[in-house]
């Protein structure tokens, strides 16, 4: 990756929708050797998907979450299990397994605390678990989904 493709990736993660005349104008590249670009930085997994970015307040979403969650059990099968039903519930917006004295992290976005009591319960009926601590947010004070593309190690 040269510093073109980063100039690409940075100004895609600014906004995905900029059209490729500009985007080509703005890494100094002709429109045909931009989307080219684009097209490998996609091939590779470096851009995974573009999306639109949602208010979760405009949908009725108000509180966020953060679920800590210890087992007993660290066998494959648990993870798996875990992993793959945890990951099906619509409210869990990130998971994370995790190293310390906490095994996973969830992310839960729900409208209100009573969504959150009914995803908790759902939570804890769902697989056994040792131990559940919620953390709700009070204010989003930083969110982004751009990451700061480093320049190579030298």
């Amino acid at each position: 990756m040269d510093s073109i493709d980063r100039k690409i990736l940075y100004h895609l993660q600014q906004d995905a929708d900029v059209s490729i005349a500009e985007l080509a104008e703005r890494v100094g590249l002709s429109q045909t050797p931009c989307w080219k670009r684009i097209q490998k930085l996609e091939q590779s997994g470096v851009i995974v998907k573009r999306v639109a970015l949602v208010s979760p307040e405009a949908l009725g979403l108000g509180l966020t979450v953060f679920v800590q969650v210890e087992t007993s059990d660290h066998s494959g099968p648990w993870l798996a299990q875990f992993a793959t039903q945890v990951s099906a519930m619509p409210e869990v917006m990130e998971l994370y397994r995790m190293a310390g004295d906490v095994d996973y992290m969830l992310r839960v976005v729900v409208a209100d605390m009573q969504a959150y009591d009914r995803f908790y319960k759902t939570l804890i009926e769902t697989i056994p678990l040792k131990n559940v601590t919620s953390r709700f947010a009070m204010e989003r004070i930083k969110s982004t989904t751009a990451y700061r593309v480093p320049e190579p190690a030298r």
